[in-house]
């Protein structure tokens, strides 16, 4: 967005129709799947799980991070359906620093599961030492500590777009972010919050496949090689799909000079990044037996009832049917 723009045009619609009832049916789905996915997950790792350990505490931080991004949802609904943002300059830049928040802390747990993976197959002897559940809770704390810290000074930019018009239209939200390009701390944010946690994620399967394949996991049983390699699977696909694009189109964006209008592949990286806290569900469904019986149950009941109704149906027919029969002799 070029922030010299004058007034008449910043009062004019930035959003194309296109886009704004895409983003509606988008983000309208990724709310309802995500809110009970998560709910879901967090009540399994959270309160039905008796035994916890390291990769439990990892997936109740997954749920929360995804809840606290997917609660953010039905206020851009109201954006986009109203091309204006009620909720103030506060509340924009709030939601400008979670958008920010969300992929850095959910890519430094993913980091960190993906040591847990490394520790089990490949340091199996030292699990009990590396995976207790009070260095998972320490980990997660300090991944949180350290995200809220770099991203809660983008609540206080000290330019801010709106404030050339008369109400607040939110323009940080229309790219993926508003953010000043001549401020070097993006790109260590971008640095230490992508680079790092992904260099990380790909030395541990690099490890793990290389011990794999020389065989130096015969110890190990089946069914943990097999949860590993899929959760190893998972991890690196949803990185790919939602998380690569996103920061390569974060960059271009950081770098272009100039004023930008519309950014179209912004919008669509965005969607892809909101698809993350959805597709979690592949993730919970391996690592928790709990929440695949949860999963199935809920499937079951839902053909359970299908059957009923087809069943009552079936029943009331034939007895209109013998009603009509004995009517008529």
């Amino acid at each position: 967005m070029d922030h010299n723009t004058s007034l008449p045009v910043i009062m004019e619609s930035h959003v194309p129709q296109v886009y704004r009832t895409a983003s509606l049916v988008f983000y309208s789905i990724i709310f309802t799947i995500g809110i009970v996915v998560n709910l879901t997950a967090l009540w399994v790792f959270a309160l039905t799980t008796k035994r916890r350990n390291s990769i439990t505490v990892y997936m109740i931080n997954v749920a929360l991070v995804d809840l606290v991004f997917i609660l953010l949802l039905p206020f851009r609904i109201v954006y986009y359906s109203q091309d204006y943002w009620p909720f103030g300059d506060v509340f924009c830049r709030i939601n400008a620093a979670l958008t920010v928040l969300y992929p850095c802390l959910a890519l430094w747990l993913f980091a960190l599961i993906s040591t847990d993976r490394y520790v089990a197959i490949v340091q199996p002897r030292h699990t009990r030492e590396l995976k207790s559940v009070r260095k998972a809770l320490l980990s997660c704390a300090g991944v949180w500590i350290m995200t809220l810290g770099s991203t809660a000074p983008l609540v206080f930019l000290e330019e801010d777009p709106d404030s050339i018009s008369n109400y607040t239209t939110c323009i940080k939200m229309h790219d993926i972010i508003y953010l000043r390009r001549d401020n070097p701390v993006h790109f260590a944010r971008i640095v230490f919050f992508f680079l790092v946690p992904v260099c990380i994620m790909v030395g541990c399967y690099i490890i793990i496949v290389e011990n794999l394949i020389h065989g130096r996991t015969s110890k190990l049983k089946p069914k943990v090689k097999q949860k590993s390699i899929r959760i190893i699977i998972t991890l690196i696909i949803q990185v790919l799909v939602c998380f690569v694009p996103f920061h390569i189109c974060f960059v271009s964006m950081l770098l272009a000079s100039g004023g930008q209008g519309y950014n179209t592949w912004g919008a669509f990286t965005t969607f892809l990044m909101n698809a993350s806290t959805v597709l979690d569900i592949i993730l919970f469904y391996i690592v928790s037996k709990q929440f695949q019986d949860r999963v199935i149950s809920v499937i079951l009941y839902r053909n359970y009832l299908r059957s009923v109704r087809r069943k009552s149906r079936h029943t009331n027919s034939v007895r209109s049917i013998s009603n009509l029969t004995s009517a008529m002799i």
